[in-house]
Parts: C-alpha cells; sequence; structure tokens
C-alpha cells in the first residue's frame, strides 16, 4: 500500500487530506482506479500454498498471493470491510491477505495443526481451532497479535483437538472436543478474560459444526453416535439436545469416503438440507421441531449440500468415487432436476451474493468453472492450480461464515 507524506493510507487514523491524497494516488500515478471488495473473493490453491484473488462481476484472476503454508484443508474469513482474507491453513499458519493489493499483508505460525477458524460479531477478533495442541487461539484482526488462548482441557485433563468453531452473537464463539465429546462456549467481550461455558456429554466423537444463520442455533455432527447435537444459543440453560437420534439406528455403518462439512448444509425458510454420512441420501429436516421429514437419493456420498441464495435449488457434489457429478436438488419437489459433470474432483461451490451463477472447483483439472444457476450452462472457465475451497466477501456480513 502506498504511503503519502510518511502516513499510511491503510492506518486507522488518518487526515481527511490524507484519505484524499490516497484516493486520487492510483489516477495520478496510472494506476488502476479505486474499486470496491463486493464482488471479490478468493480460490484456495491447495497444492501451491497460495490464492488467488477473483472478481465475479467480469469473472477473472485479479491477482495471485503467494506464502500461505499449508493450505490443504484451508478455510476463510473475512474482515467486517470485506478487505482482508484470514486464511486458516493446515500448518497452523493464520495468512491475512489484502484483497485490494493482492499481497500478504501478515502471518502468525499459532500452532502446529489447525483446522479452521472465525471472526467476532464485531470484526475485531479472528479465533483459530487446532488440532495440535488443540484449543483455540484468538488474535487481533488488525495487528494479529495473540489475545488470548483458550486451551481445550476437560474435566479429566485431556487435551482434545477442536472442531467446528463457528462465531455467534455477542461477541461468542462456540465450538466442539473432539476427544472430549464436549460443547463450549467462548464469551470473549474481555478477551483478557474469556468466560467458558461447557456442556459435556453430548455424543461420542463431534466431527464438524454448524451455526444457522441467526447465530441462534448450533449443530454438531456426531462420528461416534447416531444423531446430531443441538444448543440452542438463547437459552443454553437448556443444556444440549439430541436430534435425529434414530437416524442409523440399528443399521450396518458404511465406510466414509469424506467426512461431510457441515457449514454447508443447505438451509432453507423452513426445511434443512444435510449431509447422510457414509449414505447416498441428503437428510430433509423440519427446521421447527428438528425432525427428519423426507430423504433425497444422491448419486453418491454427500460432502457440501448448500443452499441457493433464494432457497429454491440445493446443490450437492460428492466424495470419491463420484466425485466428478454435481447434483442440484429442487425443493419444492425434493427431486434431482439436473446432474452435472463438471470435471474430476469438485472440491467446492461459492454462490455468487444473490445466487444467479456457482462456482464450482474443479481441482484435478486445473480449473474453476463459473454455472448459470438457471440455465445450468457453463458460462467461464477460470485457470486455476489445483483449487479447493472458493470463499466470496459476501461471507463478511454473514454469521457462520
Amino acid at each position: 500500500m502506498k504511503s503519502v507524506a510518511g502516513w499510511s493510507c491503510s492506518s486507522r487514523l488518518r487526515p481527511a487530506w490524507v484519505m484524499v491524497a490516497c484516493l486520487c494516488w492510483p489516477l495520478l500515478h496510472g494506476c488502476a482506479a479505486p474499486r470496491g471488495v463486493g464482488d471479490m473473493g478468493v480460490v484456495i490453491e491447495r497444492a501451491t500454498g497460495s490464492v488467488e484473488v477473483v472478481e465475479t462481476t467480469g469473472k477473472t484472476v485479479l491477482s495471485r498471493v503467494e506464502g500461505l503454508g499449508d493450505l490443504s484443508h484451508a478455510s476463510v474469513v473475512y474482515s467486517r470491510d470485506g478487505r482482508f482474507a484470514f486464511v486458516f491453513g493446515r500448518d497452523g499458519g493464520l495468512s491475512k491477505v489484502d484483497l485490494l493489493t493482492g499481497q500478504l499483508a501478515g502471518r502468525v505460525m499459532q500452532a502446529g495443526n489447525s483446522i479452521g477458524g472465525a471472526i467476532s460479531q464485531d470484526g475485531r477478533l479472528v479465533a483459530v481451532a487446532n488440532y495440535q495442541p488443540g484449543g483455540v487461539r484468538v488474535f487481533d484482526t488488525e495487528t494479529l497479535v495473540q489475545v488470548a488462548d483458550i486451551p481445550a482441557v476437560d474435566a479429566q485433563g485431556r487435551t482434545s483437538k477442536v472442531v467446528g468453531l463457528e462465531d455467534s452473537t455477542g461477541q461468542r464463539f462456540v465450538f466442539s472436543l473432539f476427544d472430549s465429546d464436549e460443547i463450549w462456549i467462548a464469551d470473549l467481550n474481555d478477551p483478557a478474560k474469556p468466560k467458558i461455558t461447557q456442556f459435556t456429554g453430548i455424543g461420542s466423537k463431534p466431527y464438524d459444526a454448524l451455526i444457522s444463520p441467526d447465530g441462534r442455533h448450533y449443530i454438531a455432527g456426531l462420528f461416534g453416535d447416531d444423531g446430531f447435537a443441538l444448543l440452542d444459543l438463547w437459552h443454553p440453560e437448556a443444556g444440549v439436545k439430541r436430534i435425529l437420534k434414530d437416524y442409523g439406528h440399528g443399521e450396518k455403518r458404511t465406510a466414509v469416503y469424506k467426512m461431510p462439512h457441515l457449514e454447508g448444509w443447505g438451509m432453507t425458510e423452513d426445511l434443512v438440507f444435510l449431509p447422510a454420512m457414509g449414505r447416498h441420501e441428503v437428510l430433509i429436516v423440519d427446521r421447527a421441531e428438528w425432525r427428519e421429514v423426507g430423504r433425497v437419493p444422491v448419486v453418491g456420498q454427500p460432502v457440501f449440500v448448500m443452499a441457493r441464495p433464494d432457497g429454491r435449488q440445493i446443490w450437492v457434489n460428492f466424495a470419491h468415487p463420484e466425485n466428478g457429478k454435481v447434483q442440484v436438488i429442487d425443493v419444492p419437489t425434493r427431486q434431482v432436476i439436473r446432474t452435472l459433470t463438471p470435471g474430476p474432483a469438485v472440491m467446492h461451490m461459492e454462490f455468487t451474493p444473490r445466487g444467479e451463477h456457482v462456482w464450482l472447483s474443479v481441482r484435478d483439472s486445473d480449473r474453476v468453472e463459473v454455472v448459470d444457476t438457471h440455465s445450468f450452462e457453463r458460462i467461464a472457465t477460470l485457470s486455476a492450480t489445483k483449487p479447493s475451497g472458493i470463499f466470496f466477501t459476501f461471507r463478511a456480513h454473514k454469521i457462520g461464515l
């Protein structure tokens, strides 16, 4: 970022004349004019430790940022203004990417193995879930200075891997302890003194979780038990409730080729569409009573089950060996209406904010496909090196994303 008379254009405290100079600088020096970030995002290039900065209006790659470490299992959250992407790497690295300059704005190695993270409601704190050494570490989003360390140690003194870290309202983070079968709420209104509420005996081996778009319901998937664990954050005193606990009961367990990602659950106004672990089905759940009301047969084991922003369609991708396919479910009829074959290893899907297009990462063909969600036609192709996650900046304004 350019500076004017010693003032950084990215500084929080800057006189008005510096702001004017910052805005005029690109035009005076023949650079591109300032632009907004509302149609931007990043594509993870997992094999090269890099991300592509993209824009969805013209469907182009704007820049490529390298040096982000191990991105074999990477996720992203955004700063409040959408300018900075915080990238969580599998090697424990937390990277801050400036979308406007196409540069790495900061990076800290905060752990040995991390699995994702979340950003606080006010955008000032970014939290990271860790496998090694376990626990959650919290950082200032401006400086990447650590402000809190929350070890995941249960009453028996066991340290646990943390999964399913989600942001909620009121400066709270919610996460699950895989090895201890617990859900914790961390209140970070005073980062120096986190207030922890623990819920034990929630079910065996919670492997991932999501939070509803209104921030009220936290739902953890259970790898070791049937069903799911539900926590109502409006009434946490009621404790954790088991839902769909008869799903799979008494049935032979099947091999799971890829764990479903629960943040991709498709939530419509009244229903939840979620992946059935290890089965060729999408479950349909009533949101009011949290009970199963139907199933949709699909071609393989679903990984992401994602709702188009208007709630009319559910898009599903799959684990190996059906990971070259994507199926579209029509919500009113609860039927698969289209099967697409974008290419080998469709790793992730991301809708544009209003849902007219969906971007698909096709890892083994080194490309990203952009598909019209009404005609199902491919409208653009972008080159990317082993792409996986795709994350657009609209997530900055969504709880749980």
